[in-house]
């Protein structure tokens, strides 16, 4: 009888989505190997069972068969840039960046067996600690291999991410920045300027009993824009292109909407609310995955 070998999986970077992967990873079988530049996080990470081993030397993931680079969007080049010398010819390198183009750009190029990613999901915590189970089951994950991908490295991803349970879909890297521009970049910073809107706000009696009645419309609205500053800074770094060409649409449709409330055009707000509820559901209710 042939023994099995059991997977092993690296992940560098133990915030929310390292730490949540290793948990799932661990609970599936594979054996998982951390990297994070603090000791403590690596002590945490083996404490809660996000790791069987886990060090602050990038090469303790190198003898992995699929690594995930979960750091923030400006340090996955330098960390595989780092990892490479260590990397065996088979290994397989993923991120889990919410911007792919210039990632894929950079990286392609230096390593063969690179599969660009996305897991859509997350919370307003940050760090090792909040690492949860189930973070990413029916949640959307995404990867964007380029034609000259090798099959058998995009397959062992793919393998990971419906183990996950996640909604898997592929597509180029240019097409996974344009759409997410629409329903995560964009509407971050719609969500923060509406808080930076509303501070604007002169009359300080005013502004405190508006804070004061502020329910569910105001918090799913403001959500966004009051998580991880760094985390939307990067995104408009990285995606800055696509962020302006929603921001410019986006503008010209509020620039209507001020005009036809100034000209008391009710007909024509009423038509595009009309639309605008029609049109919600296709954007929050997703039908079965076609990965």
């Amino acid at each position: 009888m042939s023994e099995i070998v059991q997977k092993t999986v690296g992940i560098v970077g133990l915030g929310l989505i390292g730490g949540s992967l290793g948990l799932e990873l661990r609970r599936l079988g594979y054996r998982v190997l951390g990297v994070s530049r603090r000791p403590v996080t690596c002590e945490r990470a083996i404490a809660l069972g996000v790791a069987d081993q886990a060090e602050i030397e990038l090469a303790t993931v190198s003898e992995a068969d699929v690594i995930f680079i979960c750091t923030p969007l400006n340090w996955i080049e330098t960390s595989i840039r780092q990892l490479l010398p260590d990397l065996k010819p088979t290994t397989v390198v993923t991120d889990v960046g919410s911007v792919k183009n210039p990632i894929v750009e950079a990286i392609a190029p230096l390593w063969e067996n690179f599969v660009g990613g996305h897991p859509m999901a997350g919370t307003a915590e940050q760090g090792i600690e909040a690492a949860q189970w189930g973070l990413f089951k029916d949640a959307p994950y995404v990867l964007t291999p380029l034609p000259s991908t090798p099959t058998v490295a995009v397959e062992q991803v793919k393998e990971i991410v419906q183990a996950l349970g996640s909604r898997l879909y592929c597509c180029e890297p240019q097409q996974h920045d344009r759409a997410v521009a629409w329903i995560s970049h964009l509407p971050l910073w719609v969500s923060a300027s509406l808080i930076e809107a509303c501070l604007q706000e002169e009359e300080q009696a005013v502004l405190q009993l508006a804070q004061s009645l502020a329910s569910s419309g105001f918090r799913d609205t403001s959500r966004v824009g009051g998580g991880n500053p760094e985390l939307g800074e990067m995104i408009a770094r990285y995606n800055g292109r696509e962020l302006l060409r929603s921001l410019y649409t986006y503008r010209r449709v509020l620039d209507q909407v001020i005009a036809q409330v100034e000209e008391q055009d009710w007909e024509h707000l009423l038509h595009l609310l009309g639309r605008t509820e029609s049109a919600r559901p296709a954007f929050v209710k997703h039908p079965p995955s076609p990965g």
